[in-house]
């Protein structure tokens, strides 16, 4: 007991001291590496709300807003006015605007062409341009027109009776034979044909129309051609 707590004793308590120094610093090292490595081995102990905001990368910044457009000046040329009249602009500009006048502008008269000439000359200038009654339209009459039967009866200068078909008589044919015909500006006949009848009459038919002569049509004092209809009658009675 005396020795131990003499001078003596000294390397026997450091001998002790320098293990308990090494259990402890490994004990320390070893709770500091499983504290370090359960949470990689064992990730699902980790909250998912920490997790995700670890590994979700953050959103882009927001585009940079558009630059403003280049701002437009518009220039605006006025006529200028010398002695009454328009003069050219002196500078050409680079971008025009289309301006709309709400108001016409003033006619010139026979005061606006004194600068140009005497009184007389603007007088006959504006009687000429400002008192020149527009020039009427005339219609072109039609070349042919179309007339009634009964209208075309009156007109009848000439007519030539129809010679009855002998065979026509013999097998007691009758009826009437409708035709159309153009009366021409001289009152012939032409582009004769048949629209109906009896085929045993529509020959002397239109050999008897053939003969006939009208008076020609006026038509606003002047000839025209008309096309019309005839009706040839045969009757075995008379």
């Amino acid at each position: 007991m005396f020795e131990d707590s003499t001078f003596e004793s000294a390397n026997r308590i450091q001998t002790k001291s320098r293990y308990w120094m090494i259990l402890t610093t490994t004990l320390c090292v070893t709770v500091l590496v499983v504290a370090i490595l359960i949470p990689i081995i064992n990730y699902e102990a980790l909250p998912s709300a920490a997790m995700t905001t670890m590994l979700t990368a953050p959103p882009p910044p927001p585009p940079p807003p558009p630059p403003p457009p280049p701002e437009v000046h518009v220039v605006q040329v006025k006529p200028q006015m010398m002695n009454n009249q328009l003069t050219a602009p002196t500078k050409i500009p680079k971008d025009i605007k289309m301006v709309s006048e709400k108001e016409a502008p003033p006619s010139f008269g026979v005061a606006g062409m004194e600068g140009m000439g005497s009184g007389a000359a603007g007088g006959v200038i504006g009687s000429v341009f400002g008192n020149s009654a527009p020039k009427p339209v005339v219609k072109a009459q039609p070349t042919k027109v179309n007339i009634s039967q009964g209208v075309a009866q009156g007109l009848l200068l000439q007519m030539v009776r129809p010679v009855y078909p002998p065979i026509a008589k013999a097998a007691r044919v009758s009826g009437t034979v409708v035709l159309q015909a153009t009366i021409s500006k001289t009152g012939t006949i032409e582009n004769l044909r048949v629209v109906s009848g009896n085929a045993m009459l529509q020959q002397a038919a239109m050999d008897a129309v053939r003969g006939w002569r009208y008076k020609p049509y006026l038509l606003n004092g002047d000839p025209v051609e008309v096309d019309t209809t005839v009706n040839v009658v045969f009757n075995l009675g008379g």
